[in-house]
């Protein structure tokens, strides 16, 4: 049977949803942030509120098409019996997208096509970019003395501390892991570390954005990253620059 033609291309789709629904959050962030809102609400509103415009395309432009998300969790089984599914985070960092002033949150949207990523966008709403996986942006180029290592926020994982120390590495610290690895893409870091908790939804997005623009993504040992497997666990991550992949992995495992 013949792929199925869309008038728009899987790439572009994905696009436009990440910066649509980057849109409708930062007009419901504002306008709760002016009423006064909770950070709680905050979170929960933007949660409800890019999962129903996500969900909503889909199922509008996509209906044949599985989806995995973090805010519907394991509910749509056709993915394992999909050639092609959707693996989205409607708002990926939801301490730092209610709290103002931050921008270091992001939208994940990607396509799992036949065992591979077939399209992918990240949008940082905050700062009204998107990237995506074509067209793929180029890696930069950068000047430093020493590469600059990008983690969390809230903890150092053992594996960050372990590349840090191994690379001589400066540390920064960021929420989202789509704003962190993205900084990459950016420029403004040369390493992504994570280890201890991560799901699917958390890392496809911006692994797909990532390897397209050239950088190194895969497993904490290196494998490569596989994606709608039955159990939407995917605990660690590495992405960085191709040249200094090797030496990641010495740091890590020695």
């Amino acid at each position: 049977m013949p792929a199925t033609t869309y008038e728009e291309t899987d790439a572009d789709f994905a696009s436009r949803l990440a910066i649509e629904a980057g849109k409708i959050l930062v007009g419901l962030r504002e306008q709760m942030f002016a009423d006064g809102a909770s950070q709680w609400d905050v979170k929960d509103a933007g949660d409800a509120a890019a999962q129903a415009f996500l969900a909503q395309e889909l199922h509008s432009h996509r209906p044949d098409d599985a989806v995995l998300s973090e805010e519907e969790g394991k509910t749509d089984q056709r993915r394992f019996d999909s050639n092609r599914v959707w693996i989205i985070d409607p708002l990926d960092g939801t301490r730092e997208f209610s709290e103002p002033g931050r921008d270091d949150w992001a939208v994940h949207v990607a396509l799992w096509e036949n065992d591979a990523f077939g399209a992918a966008a990240v949008s940082l709403p905050a700062i009204n970019a998107v990237f995506a996986t074509d067209p793929a942006p180029p890696i930069p180029t950068v000047d430093r003395d020493r590469p600059r290592l990008i983690t969390s926020r809230t903890r150092a994982p053992y594996s960050a501390v372990l590349v840090a120390e191994g690379l001589d590495a400066d540390a920064v610290r960021l929420g989202s892991a789509g704003a962190k690895a993205m900084a990459l893409v950016m420029g403004h870091a040369d390493i992504y570390v994570h280890d201890g908790g991560m799901f699917q939804w958390d890392s496809a997005a911006p692994a797909a954005v990532a390897m397209a623009a050239g950088f190194h993504a895969s497993r904490l040992d290196g494998s490569p990253l596989v994606y709608n497997e039955r159990d939407p666990w995917l605990p660690d991550f590495i992405v960085c620059r191709p040249e200094l992949a090797e030496p990641v992995l010495k740091a890590i495992w020695g």
